[in-house]
């Protein structure tokens, strides 16, 4: 599948519209690959901008801090996965199938895009493993939610309890077990790679262990 789609971040997230011109799409598209390659912690501006032959100070002013990037990088990922529900699930008509559906989504590789600036969806799905939760684990949680930067995961965590509702109307917690979803497919995957004895994966199963494992939490939930 081709998809090139384009979503509008909410603009508190960062001081330039990074697609509003060439350079400040190629910030993001580098960072995806720098913070993959690196990891969160030993990702800097000053070697994004060795990566892209540009200054420091230009990456800051697009982005005040690597923490409102992650913010932005990550607000994409959300809304791209809220489209991509929408997509699988439009023609189904078993509440049933919808749930696995969007189970794969979130443990198995995204589909790829073609085009110079579209993101390596790969190391995006890792970056959203390995580092999502530093966005909103942190002391001014409550201060970075007031500027409604985490509507987009909010989004995407009702459009899956509503799917949850088809299958059992009756279910109390539909969000609170879509996030579950959402969270424990990033936690199993993070364990099975890097942490196996924290789960029950087995070398037969490694690759569709997250999916058998969420799939029967959540369906022994809603039973």
């Amino acid at each position: 599948m081709d998809f090139q789609v384009k979503f509008k971040v909410n603009e508190k997230v960062y001081l330039r519209d990074p697609e509003g011109s060439e350079l400040g799409k190629r910030i993001v598209k580098s960072a995806i690959d720098l913070i993959y390659e690196l990891g969160f912690e030993n990702f800097t501006f000053k070697k994004l901008a060795t990566e892209i032959q540009t200054t420091e100070a230009t990456v800051y002013r697009y982005f005040e801090s690597k923490h409102r990037l992650l913010l932005y990088i990550l607000n994409w990922y959300w809304s791209y996965m809220e489209f991509l529900v929408a997509f699988q699930v439009q023609n189904m008509k078993d509440p049933k199938q919808k749930i696995k559906a969007v189970v794969r989504l979130f443990t198995h590789e995204l589909p790829h895009s073609k085009g110079s600036h579209e993101y390596n969806k790969e190391n995006l799905t890792q970056i959203v493993i390995n580092e999502s939760s530093k966005v909103y684990l942190v002391k001014d949680v409550d201060e970075i939610n007031k500027n409604e930067v985490f509507k987009p995961y909010k989004d995407l965590c009702a459009a899956i309890a509503e799917i949850i509702l088809e299958y059992n109307p009756k279910y109390k917690y539909p969000k609170s077990l879509g996030t579950t979803l959402i969270e424990t497919s990033h936690h199993q995957q993070f364990f099975s790679k890097y942490l196996p004895k924290l789960t029950d994966v087995q070398v037969k199963n490694k690759d569709e262990y997250s999916a058998i494992f969420i799939e029967d939490l959540v369906f022994k939930a809603l039973s």
